[in-house]
This record gives structure tokens, C-alpha cells and sequence, in this order.
């Protein structure tokens, strides 16, 4: 999904499964901490239904509704964490092998410092 995308305006848009099924609407949008892009989004599965995340980095925004490229059926199987709340990292990775989807990478850690340890102006 294009990552530009303001994700205020994905809240109150339909969403449909990978055979252009409505799953429900978007209630609310859940952010990357680290890089503040749209992630996952909650989708209201029903009048009395519950909220199932589904997953925005292989999902398509085309017009005006979410295409999710899973089954109704996985998608309403999801973890429920309810919402509102912050997910954590234990339960965003429970929702990547729901989905079967491959983890993301974490931030790269600092590269050590190779000056470390040498008197400055040495050859070794």
C-alpha cells in the first residue's frame, strides 16, 4: 500500500476480502512506532461485530475501499487485542504469523565504532 497516504482518511472506507467480499469499515489506524507509517488498520466486521486487524503493507487501496489480499474468513479468525489501545510488539507479531506474513526487520543496529580501543593517529 503507498505509504503517503494520510491515515485519517482510511478511517469510515469499506473493506473487502481477496474476492471482493465486504469485511466491514475502518475504525481506526494503527501507526509503525518507529517510522510512523500506517500498519495495520481495525475493521469493524459487523453491526454488533468486532474489530479483526488486518495488515496494510500488502493490502491496495483502490478508490475509495481497502482491498485485503486474505479470506473473510482469516481475516475474522484474526487475534482480537480490541481497540484503542497501542499494540504491542508481541501481539503485532502474532498478528504477522496469523497472516502468515514474513516479520519485518527491526532497526539496524548502531555499526560498531572502529576507532574504539586505538590511539588516534596509529596504524593498528
Amino acid at each position: 500500500m503507498q505509504t503517503d497516504i494520510d491515515p485519517r482518511s482510511l478511517i469510515g472506507r469499506k473493506a473487502f476480502d481477496r474476492d471482493g467480499v465486504k469485511i466491514g469499515t475502518i475504525d481506526e489506524v494503527y501507526l509503525d512506532d518507529a517510522t510512523g507509517t500506517p500498519e495495520w488498520a481495525a475493521v469493524r466486521t459487523g453491526l454488533f461485530g468486532r474489530d479483526a486487524f488486518v495488515p496494510l503493507a500488502p493490502s491496495e487501496l483502490d478508490g475509495g475501499t481497502l482491498r485485503v489480499p486474505f479470506e473473510r474468513t482469516l481475516i475474522r479468525e484474526a487475534p482480537d487485542f480490541g481497540v484503542g489501545r497501542h499494540l504491542s510488539p508481541r501481539q503485532e507479531l502474532q498478528l504477522y504469523h496469523h497472516y502468515g506474513l514474513d516479520v519485518p526487520a527491526g532497526p539496524a543496529p548502531p555499526l560498531p565504532d572502529r576507532a574504539f580501543g586505538r590511539v588516534a593517529g596509529s596504524e593498528s
